[in-house]
């Protein structure tokens, strides 16, 4: 076996004979861009459907699947009239995504040597026309209005009315799961040379929101890497809150149920905004960020959660709402609280059904040291515990929980009350 080599900087470019070793500045950079990668198969496995495109591909991990390949052919033809309407030649695009090959291929984690710049005669040009096309495709998903003059046919399959109901809310699951992201790189550039500059990277932005749209009013946010990152910044735009007065990661905490929570006072409010970080408690209230749950939540916060755990995303945000919901929720009638108030917007055919989601989501979380709400919850545990809260939900659980035991309270304090008034009365008119 060969002794390593050294470059001129002295860093080890080759450990043996056919494996080369990326210097240390290459190396780093190459962490430094990457943001769009694999899920790994232990995760997987729990969840299969969630990190699969059920209709369409974007980027190559999933490119050329046969059940991917019917939308191919919308894909090219949406190509085409993005570039006829730009009224700029195919080679410009080309272009303006050659000066950023590299950084485009580096986004990808574990990317097929068949997509490289060079791996054989033919190949070059064929991640770049890949991108084109997607990032195309996905563009015109993004724009299309039916209600707008537009130069595709009306009963055109995807770009229509009849394709904005049945076809494109699946195109749009598809957008958010991780494996299937591009980089928004290719958006700006593709962007930038239709409109010769004059959109910016808020305009993409404003774009995607209009199919996300969070529920806190949103100006700005700046580069993104990809749309589930927009989706991720979105619904976590509100700045954290500093964590004061405990010592405790929010793994160690153990919260009751909502229904419990109830029980011993605890009210509960939707939040000002529809940040996932808006979690606060004070004065027997709990405020809780709004959240509609329907048949994509489950694939949604199942990419994002892959997405923090990636080095690109390397945050716990979104795991720590999960893990938060989850011990609110245990049944249906946890849901039913939480729809009551306000806080929880359920569609799916039963809240039994939603109280399982969150429990299955659970399954999938890993919890950090730090939380921005740690401390709203401590309060929630001080409130809980105090003696006058415990006789009260002892009270309601004793005598409330059964419907008869309820009437049979009721008729007893009814019976009491007469009592009295008559022992008054007896004593009244033996006084007079």
């Amino acid at each position: 076996m060969p002794p390593a080599e050294l470059d001129e900087s002295g860093s080890i470019v080759q450990l043996d004979e056919g494996r080369p070793f990326m210097p240390s500045d290459d190396e780093q950079r190459s962490w430094c861009v990457r943001s769009i990668y694999r899920v790994p198969a232990h995760i997987t496995d729990l969840n299969p459907d969630a990190y699969q495109p059920q209709v369409v591909s974007f980027g190559p991990y999933h490119h050329g699947k046969d059940h991917l390949l019917p939308m191919e052919e919308h894909k090219r033809r949406a190509g085409s009239h993005f570039i006829k309407r730009s009224g700029k030649p195919l080679e410009h695009f080309f272009d303006s995504l050659r000066e950023v090959r590299r950084d485009l291929e580096e986004s990808y984690d574990m990317l097929d040597p068949k997509w490289r710049e060079g791996s054989s005669k033919g190949t070059a040009d064929r991640f770049l026309e890949l991108m084109i096309t997607d990032g195309c495709f996905m563009l015109e998903i993004l724009s299309f209005s039916p209600w707008m003059l537009n130069d595709y046919a009306p009963n055109d399959p995807i770009f229509s009315y009849h394709g904005m109901l049945y076809q494109v809310p699946y195109i749009v699951q598809d957008m958010l799961m991780l494996e299937n992201q591009l980089p928004m790189l290719v958006l700006y550039k593709l962007v930038a040379v239709q409109s010769n500059g004059k959109k910016d990277d808020e305009f993409i932005n404003g774009l995607i929101l209009k199919f996300l749209p969070p529920d806190t009013r949103i100006t700005t946010m700046g580069k993104h890497l990809h749309v589930l990152d927009v989706l991720t910044k979105s619904k976590l735009m509100e700045p954290k809150k500093d964590q004061v007065g405990s010592d405790n990661s929010l793994g160690e905490i153990q919260l009751a149920s909502a229904t419990e929570l109830s029980e011993h006072g605890i009210q509960f409010k939707q939040s000002k905004t529809g940040s996932l970080n808006d979690i606060s408690f004070a004065d027997g209230l709990l405020m809780l960020p709004r959240i509609s749950v329907d048949d994509t939540t489950k694939s949604m916060f199942l990419n994002l959660m892959a997405f923090e755990r990636s080095p690109a995303g390397a945050g716990n945000e979104v795991m720590s709402y999960i893990y938060c919901m989850d011990h609110l929720i245990s049944n249906g009638q946890d849901i039913t609280l939480l729809r009551t108030q306000g806080v929880i917007h359920n569609i799916l055919y039963s809240d039994e059904v939603a109280a399982k989601m969150f429990g299955s989501l659970a399954k999938s979380v890993i919890i950090g040291p730090n939380c921005s709400f740690t401390d709203a919850f401590v309060k929630v545990n001080e409130y809980y515990n105090k003696r006058r809260n415990m006789w009260r939900a002892n009270f309601i659980h004793t005598y409330f929980r059964n419907p008869w035991v309820t009437l049979s309270l009721i008729a007893a304090v009814f019976l009491f009350a007469l009592t009295v008034i008559q022992t008054v009365y007896s004593v009244l008119s033996y006084y007079k």
